[in-house]
């Protein structure tokens, strides 16, 4: 698919954190975002009401859509639903590129998780419409998530090595794949360094002036014999992002003391905002 100026791209979970990025690159591109997120209205996991319309004239699908679960039969059920709803949505549209977001080491690390995102895979490989996979590695906003899901003055964190990437640099690429042919399986993304989750989560703790128990935790058996090993860093020799995960800190520690608030209501300007999908927080899970 050769891009053309104008072309309209579909972003499904365009209002999540690489979502939003996505969006912004395509518009700085002079593309035309078409939003699909459950907040304005289509749900892509009971059938996508209002999507043929959506689609319409749209060129390519960049799907980053995401669900916050560890269960693998929960996290197998979205991602499945919602790859075949816009892949079935997206023939009908006569739409010519499909791309998707998924995680590197998933094939590696037996997460529940990480079992939607191998099943998201073998159903766009499935699927009629050429398509494009991106396998990337945690974002450097792993580390607050992580720490949002255990509250309290103990920080319970699995030992885990990572090699992450910054989330613009993720959509960055996203995009460019979207304007081009599809690629199938493409090499996977990761950011400039290895680091170790426990370590990120200190010095994100250290930067914010906060004061919480670290406690590693290493998962049991061959989960965690992998999170703590190879599992979860790139194969091969694909682009690596130069964004580090102490820049990533540093700006937005600065950021929170300044007050400026995340963008998140209002998108950015030639933005199609359609009434949508999912929007939970992206995590690339782990």
């Amino acid at each position: 698919m050769k891009a053309r100026a104008g072309m309209r791209v579909a972003v499904a979970g365009g209002t999540g954190l690489v979502g939003r990025y996505v969006v912004e690159e395509l518009v700085a591109a002079g593309r035309e975002p078409v939003v699909l997120s459950r907040s304005r209205g289509i749900d892509l996991v009971s059938g996508g009401a209002g999507l043929d319309a959506a689609l319409d004239g749209v060129d390519a699908v960049v799907d980053v859509s995401n669900v916050t679960t560890t269960s693998a039969r929960k996290s197998v059920a979205f991602f499945e639903a919602v790859a075949r709803t816009l892949l079935d949505a997206g023939e009908r549209a006569g739409v010519r590129h499909h791309v998707v977001l998924s995680i590197v080491g998933i094939d590696r690390v037996g997460l529940g998780y990480y079992q939607g995102k191998l099943r998201q895979e073998d159903v766009v490989r499935g699927g009629v419409v050429p398509w494009s996979v991106l396998r990337a590695t945690q974002f450097h906003e792993f580390a607050e998530q992580t720490l949002e899901r255990v509250p309290g003055p103990l920080a319970v964190i699995p030992r885990m090595r990572t090699q992450p990437v910054a989330a613009r640099e993720v959509a960055q690429h996203l995009v460019k794949l979207a304007l081009g042919p599809a690629q199938g399986m493409t090499p996977e993304l990761a950011g400039p360094r290895v680091e170790q989750l426990v370590d990120m989560v200190r010095r994100l703790l250290r930067a914010r002036g906060e004061r919480r128990l670290v406690v590693p935790v290493r998962m049991p058996g061959g989960v965690g014999a992998a999170m703590t090993g190879d599992g979860q860093l790139p194969v091969g020799s694909g682009a690596r992002g130069v964004r580090t995960f102490d820049e990533w800190l540093a700006e937005s520690v600065r950021d929170a003391r300044g007050g400026r608030e995340s963008s998140g209501g209002q998108g950015p300007r030639g933005v199609r905002d359609v009434r949508d999908s999912r929007d939970s927080k992206d995590s690339q899970g782990g």
